[in-house]
């Protein structure tokens, strides 16, 4: 039975390098669900689209109260450290709601500016706000609402393809995937926002054959310096046994097929996200009873990012509760 948590603890603001963009991680916490296929670690990517978008309203939207308590340190033993890895920490938000849809976000993105924030929870439902800062250090969010992820014919809440994982937005378009229904969704978001009526892409029959609570997780659009550039990157959580490689698809664009992620000390897949440049970011968690949650990132060379190919890339940042 899945449980409802109505808190977030958000680690969020990291940088890569001085000449990677900004990218946006919600960090695991102690008051998050903790359930061995999903984490609440995500990355968001940073395509530019007009400020409204992110806030479009409409029937069956609700406007929420979201309380937020910034985080004054990523490790909080050592509060006075920045660097973590190749990423240093700029600031967090520990968020709650009294909503009771509010909770297990599992699809982030973030405007290119930083100013708006678009989330999916795992259970079909939008949450939109505005990103407040000071100083360049976060503060909460303002203007939120939730809305249910509408389908052709209903919301995806009251259908099968209800477990929505991955989320990127790209030139005006919202892409979902969909775990235990191995589907994608496309979404014209710029012109209807969370009003958008979703449509299912075809997808490889490989995809279709992958285990149900271990399906798609990852999603995002390569951009103009990756060899496969335009298309839909989408990755497996886990596709096989512990440390068998787990399956990724390239649909559409110039060099369609699939690939598979390397593994190592059992962690899943569970986002990614791609640089300006082409190198993909691949959000990662592992989940032990006893031991609790431990995240990771990777980075993965653009041009390796081929149909048949094995990826694989150093470490940016590890780190566990």
């Amino acid at each position: 039975m899945k449980r409802r948590w109505r808190h977030v603890r958000a680690g969020a603001w990291l940088r890569a390098s001085a000449h990677d963009p900004c990218f946006a991680v919600l960090r695991q916490g102690a008051c998050l669900r903790l359930t061995r296929r999903q984490s609440l670690a995500m990355i968001a990517g940073s395509a530019c689209v007009p400020m409204s978008m992110a806030i479009a309203q409409g029937p069956g939207t609700v406007p929420i109260e979201v309380k937020a308590i910034p985080l004054a340190a990523f490790e909080p033993r050592n509060p006075d450290r920045r660097k973590f890895g190749q990423l240093t920490w700029r600031s967090g938000l520990q968020l709650s709601a009294d909503q009771k849809r509010f909770g297990g976000f599992s699809g982030l993105w973030r405007s290119g500016d930083g100013r708006q924030l678009v989330t999916v929870t795992d259970q079909g439902w939008w949450l939109t706000a505005n990103v407040e800062t000071k100083a360049g250090r976060l503060q909460g969010l303002s203007q939120a609402t939730m809305a249910p992820v509408l389908g052709q014919t209903r919301p995806l809440h009251q259908s099968r393809s209800y477990d929505t994982e991955g989320l990127t937005i790209v030139d005006g378009v919202a892409y979902l995937c969909v775990e235990r229904a191995h589907e994608i969704w496309r979404f014209d978001w710029a012109k209807d926002g969370v009003m958008a009526r979703g449509r299912s892409l075809p997808v490889p029959s490989e995809l279709k054959k992958l285990p149900s609570n271990r399906s798609l997780e990852a999603i995002g659009i390569a951009p103009a310096g990756s060899p496969v550039a335009g298309a839909i990157v989408t990755i497996a959580e886990r596709s096989g046994d512990t440390e068998e490689p787990t399956l990724g698809a390239i649909i559409g664009g110039p060099k369609p097929g699939l690939f598979t992620v390397r593994r190592h000390n059992g962690y899943d897949i569970t986002d990614l996200a791609f640089l300006p440049g082409g190198d993909m970011l691949l959000l990662e968690r592992w989940y032990r009873p006893l031991l609790g949650v431990g995240m990771r990132i990777r980075r993965v060379v653009a041009a390796r990012l081929l149909p048949g190919a094995v990826v694989d890339g150093p470490t940016l940042i590890e780190a566990d509760l």
